[in-house]
């Protein structure tokens, strides 16, 4: 937390933590616990808010820490190179995207995961169209080949 004119400010902490998984341990514990918000309350609201999500996906969460060490959360959707990954049915990415193709997804894959990122606030001004053409160039930039 840092002060600005005498006032304490609100800090983020942004993590990736699986789904349902959370626990004091790091990367959450240490984390939290060096700004003085508890972890055991965050692990407990977390793995609730994201029961229903696949256990173990990758999910970024920002934590604003309040200057009295109350928290709230904001949990988004899993990155587009897992969920590509996820629909390709591959563990990894190319070593040399553009050389290599790993996988490939449909059309179909592309709409279902755009339909998922634009879920995201940050997503929320911009059209389900040009999500899909973000969403197929990560799928190139992995090394995953889009086919109609």
């Amino acid at each position: 937390m840092s002060k600005k004119g005498g006032a304490a400010t609100a800090s983020i902490l942004k993590l990736m933590v699986p789904a349902g998984k959370a626990t004091p341990s790091p990367p959450v514990g240490p984390a939290l616990g060096q700004r003085g918000v508890k972890s055991m309350d965050f692990c407990k609201q977390f793995n609730d808010r994201t029961k229903d999500l696949v256990l173990e996906t990758p999910t970024p969460v920002a934590i604003h820490i309040n200057p009295d060490r109350t928290f709230t959360f904001a949990v988004k959707s899993p990155p587009t190179s897992w969920l590509l990954k996820r629909a390709a049915g591959v563990k990894k990415g190319a070593a040399q995207p553009g050389n290599e193709v790993v996988g490939t997804v449909s059309l179909k894959h592309i709409y279902a995961i755009g339909q998922i990122k634009a879920n995201d606030p940050a997503m929320s001004h911009i059209d389900l169209k040009n999500v899909c053409k973000s969403i197929i160039a990560t799928a190139k930039s992995v090394g995953i080949k889009v086919v109609a």
